[in-house]
């Protein structure tokens, strides 16, 4: 059974950060994109960040960029996503997310991609 396991949500104030997590198991995702994403209630599911297969290229969301890294252990078959300087306007649900097709990757789009996690809640308090 293929899983993605995501954690390390919680509660911080602003201008903190947290560091989320998330291991995949059932297959490797060795060569696969992984990625985050978050939905705050009434909103649709947004991009945050993702990383190639190979590691090398890195995409981020506008309203993230120099604030969150990702990162992979293609070894462990894990991704993390550190946030700093974290806001009141990113408090949301996050999901990783895994998938082959690069394209799919490249478009960002979250109704392209294959396997997610099962979230974890990220509040972020003024």
């Amino acid at each position: 059974q293929v899983q993605l396991v995501d954690s390390g949500g919680g509660l911080v104030q602003a201008g903190g950060s947290l560091r989320l997590s998330c291991a995949a198991s059932g297959r490797s995702f060795d060569s696969a994109a992984l990625g985050w994403f978050r939905q705050a209630p009434g909103k649709e599911r947004e991009f945050v960040a993702s990383v190639s297969g190979n590691g090398f290229a890195r995409i981020y969301g506008d309203s993230v960029k120099g604030r969150f890294t990702i990162s992979r252990d293609t070894a462990k078959d894990t991704v993390a996503l550190r946030m700093d300087s974290l806001k009141p306007e990113d408090t949301a649900v996050y999901y990783c997310a895994a998938e082959d097709s690069a394209a799919a990757w490249l478009a960002g789009e979250p109704n392209l991609w294959g396997y997610w996690g099962q979230g974890t809640q990220v509040t972020v308090s003024s």
